[in-house]
């Protein structure tokens, strides 16, 4: 009986985190996914160009990798919605895992917006997408 008692008790206490929508383990991304997730925010979205600080040679300041930055350019005609600054997107801050891949994949931010211009509208795959997430949640944010 006590046996039967004490399986019910550990039952229950590993039931508690899948009862309140939880994980009993977060999943860590593999370092090939971190890689590919490199890969494609480095050469080929080019994330950096516009997400990172340039120095006066016009060079990525790699201190401030991926923490936003002023534009160093403009639209040639209006445009309401242009971003002049670039977000910060080491360690995405301010996104669930689920919905920056969902705007990987759509380019439709969690408000249900599209992303402002020059923000490409991007259709990666659910791979890929799932890669660049892992890596830029990887990368320090700002101080």
């Amino acid at each position: 009986m006590r046996r039967m008692i004490a399986a019910v008790a550990a039952a229950s206490l590993l039931l508690v985190p899948v009862l309140l929508g939880q994980k009993l383990q977060t999943k860590t991304a593999s370092p090939a996914t971190l890689a590919r997730g490199k890969y494609l925010v480095e050469q080929i979205g080019m994330c950096g160009d516009c997400h990172t600080p340039h120095n006066e040679k016009g060079e990525p300041i790699k201190e401030q990798w991926l923490q936003g930055a002023t534009l160093p350019f403009k639209p040639i005609v209006p445009m309401p919605v242009w971003a002049d600054k670039s977000s910060s997107i080491a360690g995405l801050p301010g996104w669930e895992k689920d919905a920056a891949i969902k705007f990987m994949m759509t380019g439709i931010a969690f408000n249900g917006l599209p992303a402002r211009p020059p923000m490409p509208q991007y259709r990666y795959n659910q791979p890929d997408a799932e890669a660049i997430v892992a890596y830029l949640k990887s990368v320090a944010p700002g101080k």
